[in-house]
């Protein structure tokens, strides 16, 4: 493809983004891609990074475009991005809309005058008011500075910023140390990471999985922040655990391999096609301890199975506000009324899954959110409607999972941030169900 071609491309793909809002960016991206197979994959990696880029900052091109009198579409969101981000001149941005075969229709007078505002700009101007200049939804700035008070620009400037490529070495199939072997055999580099016994960081953007050490699985792709929701669980083999919003089963995978197998580990979720995807993961990374269930409407199974289990994994639905950087579209999409939805949504998740925890059992409430309602307050209000449960702090949990290592988080409950850890951010707390 010429350059101009793949441009028209990214402009082609940010109008079928417009077209379906509330739709992941990824999900129409890969069905964007699957129809063109003849797009090689240079091509493909040159498109996808510049729409991602164009999304990052979408908040601050829609301002700029606001602040020049025009109304936001994919071919100035293209031309602001090359204007205000790549520092393109004016006549070079003109090359991009050439027309011709693969290339953009030519700008017309109303569009010239628009990038022309634009050209010699700073893409992060000192005009901009402060949820703009940091890139948070207006109405989300009160809880992420609730929530990072004086670190907040810091915090804000990490989430700017594309996710590394977190792996996890699965312990049924490979060590930590034989699993970066195995990649660096195929050219990928990888260190281990600081809080997670079992993750690997690859160095740039390589796609694994495309690796041996993927497809005979050695490995999955997994944010370190959510290999701690599977650690905290503290699985032992034997036992008998329930993840209760279990998806794709990323967190089921984990938790099987610390189990060694051995015991018996169950993946619910409310979604058949969700489960029906994990097939294929548990098979490839050799668990065959897992089962899964689909909750239904009027599904008996959680209260016939009342009590019976040893450890209750709850990775609650919520606004995804700690993956900003990883799905930099979902703090466009994401709504203060999705928030008032979702605690909701997390409060009725917790009483179900709470009926299955045996006396001495563990319930761990876990989200990828980074905002207090969805976290502490929600623990808060659980406690105080579940007297029969009480806090297990992360002080004194942490130091039995890794001697010696530093904990991440304060106080009682997990707590991580791209800042400060270097990872999604992640919220988690786990409770004890007393004896009765």
């Amino acid at each position: 493809m010429t350059p101009a071609a793949r441009l028209a491309a990214v402009a082609e793909l940010i109008q079928a983004i417009e077209e379906t809002p509330r739709r992941p960016a990824d999900a129409t991206a890969n069905d964007f891609f699957r129809a063109r197979r003849f797009i090689g994959g240079g091509d493909r990696r040159v498109v996808a990074d510049t729409l991602w880029a164009i999304i990052r900052q979408r908040l601050r091109l829609d301002w700029h475009l606001r602040h020049a009198g025009a109304a936001p579409s994919a071919r100035l969101l293209l031309a602001a991005h090359l204007a205000l981000a790549e520092g393109r001149t004016l006549p070079a941005i003109e090359e991009v809309f050439a027309g011709g075969r693969f290339a953009l229709e030519p700008l017309d007078a109303k569009e010239r005058r628009t990038v022309a505002a634009l050209t010699g700009k700073p893409l992060r101007d000192p005009a901009m008011p402060e949820d703009i200049a940091l890139n948070i939804p207006g109405w989300a700035l009160p809880l992420f500075r609730e929530r990072f008070g004086a670190a907040l620009e810091r915090e804000a400037a990490a989430m700017e910023r594309a996710a590394p490529l977190d792996l996890r070495a699965n312990l049924l199939r490979t060590t930590r140390d034989a699993a970066a072997i195995a990649l660096a055999g195929e050219g990928v580099a990888t260190a281990p990471m600081p809080f997670s016994p079992w993750g690997l960081r690859a160095e740039g953007r390589r796609p694994v999985t495309g690796t041996e050490a993927f497809k005979a699985g050695l490995i999955e792709v997994q944010d370190e922040g959510s290999q701690l929701i599977a650690l905290l669980t503290d699985a032992q083999p034997g036992m008998r655990v329930v993840d209760y919003c279990a998806g794709a089963a990323g967190k089921t995978l984990a938790i099987a391999a610390v189990m060694q197998n051995k015991g018996r580990i169950t993946a619910c979720d409310t979604s058949a096609t969700r489960l029906e995807g994990a097939v294929k993961r548990l098979r490839r990374a050799g668990v065959d301890n897992a089962e899964r269930h689909l909750l239904a409407p009027g599904d008996k199974w959680t209260k016939r199975r009342a009590g019976s289990f040893d450890r209750v994994l709850v990775d609650a639905p919520c606004t995804g506000s700690g993956t900003w950087r990883r799905n930099p579209d979902a703090r466009l999409r994401t709504q203060a009324s999705d928030l008032a939805e979702l605690t909701q949504l997390q409060s009725e998740i917790l009483g179900r899954a709470a009926e299955l925890v045996r006396p001495g059992g563990r319930l761990v409430y876990a989200t990828c959110s980074l905002f207090s309602a969805e976290n502490e307050g929600q623990m808060d209000r659980f406690l105080e409607r579940h007297p029969d449960f009480e806090p297990l702090p992360l002080a004194t949990l942490w130091p039995v999972l890794r001697p010696g290592a530093e904990a991440p988080g304060e106080g009682p409950w997990l707590a991580t941030s791209p800042a400060r850890h270097g990872t999604d951010g992640f919220f988690a707390a786990v409770l004890v169900r007393r004896p009765a």
